[in-house]
């Protein structure tokens, strides 16, 4: 079968290489839709820390595909069920992964980093993901393509879960890419009184009026906290996401916000993180800081709900499909900002096509 394999940063190989073996308490998938997510990029740029120099990877943990074989004491899964899957398997032991936070677990095993991912024609989805529930079954009504961002969907409903938004709230989304469109369709959802996003123009911006922003902004052509203050009277905005990976929107994101005001720190920051905080405005408004990061199984399974029950529309992200031979170029439309989400796909699958 053909995989894309990881070996260092900077260089992946699409090669043959053999269909996995499953054991008694395994299944087997064929990958019918895998979209590159901005943690592929990382590694593929910058390696992991859990993933030791010269070990070779099959990177992708947003995934979707079909069952086409079942090991002997697998019970609950069959062939040809349609299935995607959470990345982050927890050791099961923690008292994160006791309070059903598989996505805090500190040993934890996750696809696409210490387990191959997605970018091949078949995955082995090991015992260990199946008993600490990774693997869902998909609505009839989802098509592979959306399955594919319920992960990513997931854990921006985690952070919009953080701050409470609610229909009295004027929301700012700092990042017009493919995070930011998913908070503005939550946010939407949500049914939030005003949505302000803010990105470098293009045609990430104008995606995000489209999906349901009220007000785009453009940087830094115009000024973030001057629209803000226009659009709420002076008051500040009652939430704040950051969906960019920038120290100085981290730091000036806490002046956006009225009193007991609500921000979620959504982008990490890698090697950069340690930013100056506005700490009398923390004291003397009220604010309440938050962070997350990924998502939980219950997290996704309400996710999965949303996007089955056709309350959002995930499928509007998807802007590129490459078959698995032309990774590279997927990876480089990924991170080029032209569109949002990028698909791998295999043998022309119609299904997963935009």
């Amino acid at each position: 079968m053909r995989a894309a394999v990881f070996h260092e940063p900077g260089k992946i190989v699409v090669t043959e290489v053999p269909v996995p073996r499953i054991e008694a308490d395994e299944i087997l998938l064929r990958v019918r839709a895998a979209s590159i997510c901005g943690t592929d990029l990382r590694i593929s740029r910058h390696g992991h820390f859990k993933l030791p120099p010269g070990r070779p990877r099959i990177l992708g943990h947003e995934v979707a595909g079909e069952v086409v074989e079942v090991g002997s004491r697998v019970s609950g899964h069959a062939v040809g069920d349609r299935v995607s899957l959470t990345p982050n398997v927890g050791c099961g032991r923690c008292s994160h992964c006791r309070a059903g936070l598989n996505n805090m677990c500190p040993d934890y095993e996750a696809f696409g980093i210490t387990l191959d991912g997605g970018f091949q024609e078949y995955l082995r989805v090991p015992g260990l993901a199946l008993q600490r529930g990774n693997v869902f079954r998909l609505p009839e009504t989802l098509s592979y393509t959306e399955a594919a961002l319920v992960e990513p969907f997931s854990c921006c409903y985690r952070g919009q879960r953080a701050v409470g938004v609610g229909y009295e709230d004027v929301v700012v989304i700092i990042g017009a890419g493919p995070i930011g469109a998913f908070h503005v369709m939550l946010a939407r959802l949500a049914g939030a009184e005003k949505i302000i996003v803010s990105g470098h123009g293009g045609r990430r911006l104008e995606a995000a009026g489209r999906l349901g922003a009220d007000v785009v902004v453009e940087v830094p052509r115009q000024d973030l906290a001057e629209v803000v203050a226009e659009q709420t009277g002076g008051r500040g905005a009652d939430v704040v996401i950051t969906a960019a990976s920038s120290p100085q929107v981290q730091s000036e994101a806490v002046g956006l916000l009225a009193t007991h005001g609500r921000l979620n720190f959504f982008a990490g920051l890698g090697r950069d993180g340690t930013v100056p905080l506005d700490v009398n405005a923390l004291h003397y408004k009220g604010l309440t800081l938050t962070g997350t990061t990924g998502s939980s199984n219950a997290d996704y399974a309400r996710s999965l709900r949303l996007a089955g029950e056709r309350r959002v529309r995930l499928d509007q992200l998807v802007t590129a499909a490459f078959p698995i031979e032309r990774i590279d170029e997927a990876f480089e439309h990924a991170a080029s900002g032209a569109g949002m989400k990028a698909m791998v796909v295999f043998d022309g699958d119609k299904e997963v096509l935009p």
